[in-house]
């Protein structure tokens, strides 16, 4: 009998312990999440927030951007340098670009090479309009990637500046002007992508290889993109000689007359009507 209410006593104590110990089972806490200690290092596990937009990622260190991969054996400079500059990113009758820069800003040569011609003469006039003459003064490279690179509508071109003259990417090889047919514009460079060909061939080197897929990699920094692929292509299709197209004709002499009144001039276009730029800055 003692022994029966001995253990009935027992398993009421048990009972009661069990409901009443802050402990529960072992390894696990019954307190909530909030007043969990944290850990002596200082970090606590992730928990989902109610509103996932209001995550904050961890603190680190800044991206690290990595130079880009050498995709061809030569290497490139934008033709224009120390300037801030802008281009168009669109063709404009001739696939050429527009490079606007200040008068007398550098312009250097894109690639290792050889000056191929040299023109130090602004023989233009709106008289004649000869294609030949169209961008004034101008310096041509063959470069070392077999490219030939045409900077026009020069200022001036560096002094001694002979046709086999060995030139380095990013040399100085003259200044930003508005020589040519570019007399009544602001001072810009004339640049424009083709393959050597014979001075008399001018159509050729005013440009035949869209540059503005280039100018864009130059300016990024992926300097070792090359239009070589693009020439080479460009050549086998339309061949080492094809016809002019566009502006070929120079323009009859004709008798000076005055100038037409304001109210008989065509309104001139706004620059964003014409093309598409892309701002480089210093």
């Amino acid at each position: 009998m003692r022994s029966g209410r001995l253990a009935a006593l027992t398993g009421t104590a048990f009972l009661a312990a069990s409901c009443g110990a802050p402990g529960g089972v072992a390894g696990v806490s019954t307190l909530p999440p909030a007043t969990a200690t944290a850990p002596a290092n200082g970090i606590t596990a992730a928990t989902a927030p109610a509103d996932p937009g209001q995550a904050v990622p961890p603190p680190g260190d800044e991206p690290v951007r990595m130079p880009p991969p050498k995709v061809s054996p030569y290497t490139y400079a934008f033709p224009v340098k120390g300037c801030r500059v802008s281009y168009s990113r669109k063709l404009l009758v001739l696939p050429k670009t527009t490079i606007w820069a200040g008068k007398g800003c550098a312009f250097v040569s894109p690639v290792d090479g050889e000056v191929e011609e040299v023109n130090v003469r602004n023989q233009w006039a709106p008289s004649t309009d000869r294609g030949a003459d169209r961008e004034g003064r101008y310096v041509t490279v063959k470069g070392a990637d077999g490219v030939l690179y045409l900077g026009g509508h020069l200022d001036s071109v560096v002094e001694d500046l002979k046709p086999g003259a060995k030139v380095k990417a990013g040399q100085l090889l003259g200044r930003v002007g508005n020589s040519g047919n570019a007399r009544d514009t602001a001072s810009n460079l004339y640049f424009a992508i083709s393959w050597p060909t014979a001075p008399q061939n001018w159509w050729i080197r005013r440009g035949i290889v869209p540059p503005w897929p280039f100018l864009d990699a130059w300016d990024d920094g992926n300097r070792t993109v090359s239009p070589r692929k693009a020439m080479l292509t460009l050549r086998k299709r339309l061949g080492a000689t094809p016809p002019c197209t566009q502006l070929c004709a120079a323009t009859p002499q004709q008798q000076s007359s005055p100038p037409p009144s304001e109210e008989s001039r065509p309104p001139k276009k706004r620059d964003h009507d014409e093309d598409t730029r892309v701002v480089v800055p210093l």
